[in-house]
């Protein structure tokens, strides 16, 4: 499956963005998708999950009750929508798709990625 994130830009502090990750090549209602992220100078960070029914979800601590991952599978897009966003949330965000459906944790293995999408968030 091929992965391609969109949506990010520039953004004040306290502004929102939705990303998008539109998937072709085979369908994601048998993959959890996921969002990571990676700052500069940073490692890459897991930020959401989402299994493939769309009814568990998983978020790190730093985005928890800001940002909120979903899915449509019938068109093939999974989404992160980013709010009250901080300085802190700059990064390249990378959208991800894995074999273990069922799973929206983020220690789980991820089989595809797609390229990422720059978000900056000035103060």
């Amino acid at each position: 499956v091929q992965l391609q994130a969109s949506g990010g830009g520039l953004v004040q502090a306290g502004g929102y963005l939705t990303l998008s990750c539109a998937a072709s090549g085979r369908t994601i209602n048998t993959y959890a998708m996921d969002w990571f992220r990676q700052a500069p100078g940073k490692e890459r960070e897991f930020v959401a999950g989402i299994a493939l029914s769309g009814h568990s979800t998983y978020y790190a601590d730093s985005v928890k009750g800001r940002f909120t991952i979903s899915r449509d599978n019938a068109k093939n897009t999974a989404y992160l929508q980013m709010s009250s966003l901080k300085p802190e949330d700059t990064a390249v965000y990378y959208c991800a798709a894995s074999y273990y459906g069922n799973y929206s944790g983020g220690d789980k293995r991820m089989d595809f990625w797609g390229k990422g999408t720059q978000v900056t968030v000035s103060s």
